[in-house]
């Protein structure tokens, strides 16, 4: 079964077996898996949300397994 919900600008549709991941990096480098919920879109939000960024670190937030994964994304100076 479906579920949709709406993340900024963006209407996402998901199931209970769809992961959600939260990932951080610092600078030029690669992102790094930091959470990963699966089938809880919120939590996955409220988590990214909690991460502070500053002093060169970025993070993200994707959806596995869709077209566009990036749901969410946040980058300091």
């Amino acid at each position: 079964m479906y579920k949709t919900i709406n993340i900024g600008n963006k209407k996402v549709c998901y199931t209970d077996n769809t992961s959600f991941i939260v990932q951080v990096g610092k600078g030029k480098s690669a992102y790094k898996n930091k959470y990963i919920f699966k089938g809880d879109v919120q939590k996955a939000a409220f988590y990214y949300a909690c991460i502070n960024v500053g002093n060169g670190y970025k993070k993200r937030l994707i959806m596995s397994g869709a077209n566009k994964p990036v749901l969410a994304r946040m980058i300091s100076c």
